[in-house]
């Protein structure tokens, strides 16, 4: 049996871009353990630089490949590449599937890219619970670039622009739809549209499809607004993968550099800081509701009173343990 090492003694390990530090610090970050905590705040200050690429879209519409030629691209040009790669949990172990990190196996000997399969646990978006501090960790250990591929349910992934500095949203021909991306919203937070398998006959329909969606609410933008190109790629030509190279840096440098891209970096932080407290939140109330949820259960089984009822009673019971809880901490460092 190892002996368990500290977590703030992962740091310095981990900006020296050691696999094995990088490795098990997200997975404590997965766990939610406490003692992490405080390192994972550390490596947040630390982190900064990279640049989070945000890629969705349906399944089958070939976004590991995508991912995977990017990666490549990116490494051509001498930059490192991180990769969260959300993947759907197993029914049985809760784990992560590894359908991802297995298409994307002839990156894995690249020491420059770091590839990291994470389980959704049942979080909707498309994106895992610690898939930011993941970002974080990669960040700190010198990967300029993190693509975050969320998980491919194809109807509740907007989430993910704001998490991300560019989205890209991918669409293929021949999926039942004429334009993939047209659902649940996906259209609109597209920073850019990729079209892949562009090498099929089938596949100028959905570029001409979207391109004429996107002059339609041309209208509604500013003057000066980003707009989103669509770009055909080829994973079999390699087509395309040099141009959606470039819209990546383009609009980079828009998020960087001009007061929109500042306004979204402050809303990435107004959603990361609400997605930690409502995890906060949720680990406690779990753990202090798991005395008292057993009594009230029966109390519903035998249905002497109604779910709502119970249901209030339960918050109650659990809010007022949470706030003696806080008045102890508050008594004991006063």
């Amino acid at each position: 049996m190892g002996i368990y090492v500290p977590s703030v003694e992962l740091i310095a390990r981990v900006q020296n871009g050691e696999p094995a530090a990088i490795g098990r610090l997200i997975s404590r970050a997965e766990s939610g353990l406490a003692e992490a905590r405080g390192a994972l705040a550390r490596v947040h200050r630390l982190a900064g630089r990279a640049h989070l690429v945000g890629i969705t879209g349906v399944p089958g519409s070939g976004k590991s490949t995508l991912v995977g030629g990017l990666a490549q691209r990116l490494r051509a040009g001498g930059e490192k590449v991180g990769i969260i790669a959300i993947d759907p949990s197993s029914p049985y172990s809760g784990g992560s599937i590894l359908g991802d990190r297995i298409r994307m196996s002839d990156l894995s000997a690249d020491p420059g890219v770091y590839i990291r399969s994470m389980a959704t646990h049942g979080a909707t978006g498309g994106m895992a619970r610690a898939a930011l501090e993941a970002a974080d960790i990669l960040d700190a250990a010198g990967f300029g670039v993190v693509i975050l591929e969320t998980v491919g349910v194809g109807q509740d992934e907007v989430e993910i622009v704001r998490a991300s500095h560019t989205t890209v949203v991918v669409s293929a021909p021949g999926l039942g739809d004429e334009v993939q991306a047209i659902k649940a919203g996906l259209l609109e937070i597209a920073d850019i549209h990729v079209v892949s398998k562009c090498d099929r006959s089938d596949a100028n329909r959905t570029l001409t499809d979207l391109k004429q969606m996107l002059t339609l609410g041309a209208h509604e933008r500013e003057p000066s607004a980003w707009a989103a190109p669509v770009i055909g790629t080829s994973a079999v030509s390699g087509e395309g993968i040099d141009e959606l190279c470039e819209a990546i840096t383009g609009h980079r440098d828009v998020t960087s550099n001009t007061d929109a891209g500042m306004a979204r970096r402050k809303g990435i932080a107004e959603f990361r800081l609400r997605k930690t407290a409502e995890n906060l939140l949720y680990d406690r109330f779990n753990d202090a509701a798991a005395a008292a949820s057993a009594k009230l259960a029966e109390q519903l089984m035998r249905r002497e009173s109604d779910p709502y009822s119970l249901a209030e009673e339960l918050l109650s019971t659990t809010l007022e343990g949470e706030g003696d809880h806080e008045r102890d901490v508050h008594s004991k460092s006063a």
